[in-house]
């Protein structure tokens, strides 16, 4: 055979062999890339100790009664707000076994930033020295402390009065959350997992509260009575490692967080803002289109989540439905995918019974998974972003969590943003004798749900 022969014969089958390493190259690096996030996960698994909620003592407990007596001596208001909010507390879904900060009980309410300090002490502190006695740790122990609480932002910061009181060391990462809204716990579980891939075989507590007594709203302005009469006093303090010899006495192992935000949409961005009303006065308002905004910001979070999370034939539906109602029958409804095939438990936000169904019509969940949100806000009102916590332990004190289940905290505030925090629980729990709920968890749920709470 001559060589030119051979050249002929050869020149095929290397191309060939070209052509299948590139095949070949191209599948491994989209094989990398499909499992990357799974390695990840299993690489650097992050635990959740514990958690403490804040069970505020029975001094600062504000019946309606006790709220409108207070408000119609504050000369600040008219005989129309004070209609206002005695309209919006009876059908609030709040109980009269609410919590407002001491300063608050004061006619006129002490609003100076000592009293404001003085609270920070008394929901930090508690919680933080619950947790500790309970993980048995030393704060020297602690290698990172993130603190989120979004209207009050004291200099030296609420990280710092944390660190002063305990005498933590003096090479712990520190980080202090502002202006999140009621986000931000689970924003800051986020930001613990991020720093915990880097800072290996350590300690992260998150403390989330919010500080009312600096936030009361002493006008007339209507959208911004509404917080008067929603937010109330509550904390809650978690306890996060990455350590492997925790996962024995640890309760939950972080399964998925997910934050997505549109900020970037004007009308969203000022759907609940900060600002002062016609003569000065401070208050955060809220527009009438806020419903909205908060189901086009939990729509694109959930949308990305289900892509990860949810089982092929849900994403297959899904998916096929899009195409239909596009190119076949715009009157078509968009398939809801159920997200109960994977998740057992939901703590939604507590930021009113309307925004709690809403979320639970768009995500086709039931009573039953609506429970905690309502039950929380029946019981300690709107807490911010400690709320999801206060639903976690209302889980945990009805004995409902198994090992193997898996809880979904939906955080959604200002700005505004939505973070979807996924646990699996890796242990039974036992009950918790400092719950929040340990003395009246028997009384609930309240029955019938819908009209009466």
């Amino acid at each position: 055979m001559c060589m030119d022969q051979v050249s002929r014969d050869v020149a095929p089958w290397t191309a060939r062999r070209r052509s299948i390493f590139h095949v070949l190259l191209l599948s491994s690096f989209l094989v990398f890339f499909l499992l990357k996030p799974y390695f990840s996960n299993y690489s650097c698994p992050l635990y959740l100790v514990d958690f403490s909620c804040l069970r505020p003592p029975s001094s600062c407990r504000v019946p309606f009664s006790k709220f409108l007596g207070n408000a119609s001596k504050f000369e600040s208001f008219n005989s129309g707000s004070i209609a206002f909010m005695a309209k919006h507390l009876t059908s609030s879904g709040q109980s009269e076994e609410t919590y407002l900060p001491p300063a608050l009980h004061f006619i006129p309410p002490k609003t100076q930033l000592q009293e404001s300090i003085k609270e920070v002490h008394m929901v930090l502190f508690t919680i933080m020295d619950d947790l500790l006695a309970k993980t048995k740790l030393s704060p020297r122990d602690i290698d990172i402390l993130i603190v989120n609480c979004s209207g009050f932002c004291p200099s030296p910061s609420l990280s710092s009065i944390v660190i002063n009181k305990y005498a933590m060391r003096s090479d712990i990462k520190s980080f202090n959350l502002s202006g999140m809204g009621c986000s931000a716990s689970a924003l800051s579980i986020n930001l613990g997992q991020n720093l915990l891939k880097v800072h290996k075989n350590s300690y992260a507590i998150v403390l989330s509260t919010e500080i009312l007594s600096n936030g009361w709203y002493a006008g007339n302005e209507r959208p911004k009575l509404l917080l008067n009469c929603l937010f109330r006093m509550g904390s809650a303090a978690v306890l996060l490692t990455n350590k492997k010899e925790a996962r024995k006495s640890s309760k939950y192992e972080l399964f998925h967080t997910l934050r997505t935000q549109r900020a970037f949409d004007d009308k969203a961005y000022l759907s609940a803002i900060r600002e002062e009303d016609s003569t000065g006065r401070l208050g955060v308002t809220l527009k009438r289109d806020l419903l909205h905004v908060a189901g086009e910001t939990l729509r694109s979070n959930v949308t990305l989540l289900g892509s990860s999370i949810l089982p092929f034939l849900e994403k297959l539906w899904h998916g096929l439905s899009i195409i239909r109602k596009r190119f076949m029958d715009k009157s078509a409804e968009i398939y809801v995918p159920n997200f109960k095939t994977v998740i057992q438990h939901f703590c939604l936000p507590t930021s009113g019974r309307p925004v709690i169904k809403e979320i639970a019509k768009g995500l086709k969940l039931g009573d039953r998974e609506m429970e905690p949100a309502l039950m929380t806000l029946h019981r300690f009102g709107n807490q911010s972003s400690s709320s999801l916590w206060y639903e976690l332990a209302y889980l945990e004190a009805q004995d409902r969590v198994r090992k193997g289940d898996k809880v979904w905290q939906i955080g959604m505030g200002s700005g505004p943003k939505c973070v979807s925090v996924i646990w699996k629980c890796i242990r039974p729990i036992a009950k918790d004798q400092n719950s929040p709920w340990a003395d009246c968890v028997h009384q609930y749920p309240i029955v019938p749900m819908d009209p009466g709470v």
